[in-house]
């Protein structure tokens, strides 16, 4: 029998997109927008489309907490931002490997920073879809 957390890695393996939610530092608001990410191990990373001027990283800045929703089951995590330029490149160097030189050359448009989650809920749970 799979658990949450199993069903959740497997799923990060199997897609190219999850959905993140993040809490607005502004208005206090729940966030939920799609973005690309890489599975590495326990960590999962993710490249703001701008960079540093990206409206969700700058949110995470201010609260760490986020969620992540992949196709259903969703788990809870503590982000940290990757600010250094060895860390950053290493980060950028994945996306190329997973998503190809050309798509995140023509997709992102900013390379300061990064973000690297650590999970916070060891359990996933499944949403109803």
């Amino acid at each position: 029998m799979s658990t949450s957390k199993d069903s959740l890695k497997e799923r990060l393996t199997r897609y190219r997109q999850i959905k993140i939610s993040v809490i607005g530092r502004k208005s206090g608001r729940t966030i939920s927008i799609p973005v690309w990410f890489v599975l590495e191990g326990e960590k999962l990373y993710l490249l703001p489309v701008q960079g540093s001027d990206t409206q969700w990283y700058k949110n995470v800045l201010q609260n760490p907490s986020i969620r992540i929703d992949a196709r259903g089951v969703e788990a809870g995590f503590r982000s940290a931002p990757v600010i250094d330029g060895n860390g950053v490149k290493s980060v950028i160097e994945k996306f190329r490997d997973k998503y190809g030189v050309k798509d995140v050359t023509k997709y992102y448009s900013k390379f300061d920073v990064a973000v690297v989650l650590a999970p916070v809920l060891m359990k996933a749970k499944a949403t109803e879809r």
